[in-house]
This record gives structure tokens, C-alpha cells and sequence, in this order.
């Protein structure tokens, strides 16, 4: 099974990296291959809602968002990182997960979400709930642990202190690769669930 992992933040080595890689470590214990890619650091310009990617299933910026959708495809469960910026994500971030999200193709359906937000001190409870609506949107199962998934630390490194933060994400991987077991075998067990043609309606009449 493989976890794909995403670093929101533009500083790799940063607290938001470091409870990625508690995360991390946890994965590899259990024989999950990890696939951990920072993207806060990267040049990466917004959707800019031409639809060109409907066709092809590629963004027409072609960029890092183009190589994760054909990761996306290969992952049981998807992690995304992200610092907290007035009491939001990364702007980076956001704007890889808009195209990823709005690009990608495959059926998403029973692949495990999960969100981590790293903070100095407030703001994490509105970019947690921001990140989650990737996956609730695309029919992904949120993973949950002990606590909400936040982590504090101001310098990088801090968050090697937040022993309780540490704690919280190692469950949440352990939570992620109970349930991605699990739904492997209800999908070969009994498939997935019936999935109705879409229906799309319009506020404006």
C-alpha cells in the first residue's frame, strides 16, 4: 500500500516537516510505502478555471501538479501538510490542491484523507476544516486520531516539544493504515459502493 504525503510548507525541514515525519516513520513500520513531496516551496500559480484539463485530464500549466495527479492515482491514502497563515493554508498549497483536485480523473472513492496543520499558536481548527473539504468533496474517508490534528512550534524544531501533538499524529497514521487495510478488503469483498451520474444545479435561474 502506498501513502502519498504532501509538505504545505515552504520549509522542508520545518515543524509541519517534522510531524510529517512522525507520520512517516509510523508508515514505514507497517510496510507502507511512503511518498512524501514538499510543495509549499514550489513556483505554482492558482486554477484559472478554463476546463482545459476536463479533455485530457491534465492541467495545461504543466507543472508539479500534472506529476502528483499520476501519483494520486497510484495512492490508498493521501496526507497533506500544511503551516498555518492567518488562520489558513499555505497559499502554495492551496493552490496545488485546487488543480489536483479539480484535474484528477480517477475515482478517489475509499482512498483515506488526512490533514495536519502546524501552528505557533492559533488558527488550526479553520485550516484543518480547509483542507479536509478535498477529501469530503471527493468521496474520501477522513481519518481522525486522538486529538484534532494539529501541532504547535514557532522555530523550526519547536515541535519536537509537543509531545501530545506527536502523539496525535502517530495515531492518525496508525488510524489511516488500519482503515486502508479495511477498505481493501471491502473493495474486493463487495466493490464499491453505486456511484449515481452526477447531478449539478445552479443557484441563478
Amino acid at each position: 500500500m502506498k501513502v502519498l504525503m504532501l509538505n504545505g510548507s515552504p520549509k522542508a525541514g520545518g515543524n509541519t516537516g517534522m510531524a510529517l515525519q512522525e507520520m512517516k516513520k509510523v508508515f514505514i513500520e507497517n510496510g507502507i510505502d511512503v511518498d512524501l513531496i514538499t510543495v509549499g516551496n514550489q513556483a505554482v500559480r492558482g486554477c484559472v478555471g478554463c476546463g482545459g484539463c476536463a479533455a485530457s485530464g491534465k492541467c495545461v500549466t504543466d507543472d508539479i501538479v500534472n506529476d502528483l495527479t499520476e501519483r494520486l492515482k497510484e495512492a490508498d491514502g493521501v496526507v497533506v501538510g500544511s503551516p498555518v497563515y492567518y488562520a489558513s493554508a499555505n497559499a502554495t498549497l492551496v493552490a496545488v490542491l485546487d488543480r489536483l483536485f479539480t484535474c484528477n480523473q480517477t475515482d478517489l472513492r475509499m482512498k483515506v484523507g488526512a490533514s495536519v496543520v502546524v501552528a505557533r499558536r492559533g488558527g488550526c481548527s479553520a485550516t484543518f476544516d480547509e483542507l479536509n473539504k478535498y477529501f469530503t468533496i471527493s468521496g474520501m474517508p477522513v481519518a481522525s486520531s486522538c486529538y484534532w490534528n494539529s501541532v504547535h512550534g514557532a522555530a523550526p524544531g519547536d515541535a519536537a516539544g509537543d509531545a501530545e501533538g506527536l502523539q496525535t499524529v502517530r495515531e492518525l497514521a496508525r488510524n489511516m493504515i488500519f482503515m486502508m487495510k479495511s477498505f481493501a478488503l471491502g473493495r474486493e469483498a463487495f466493490g464499491l459502493p453505486e456511484k449515481e451520474d452526477k447531478i449539478k444545479t445552479n443557484f441563478i435561474r
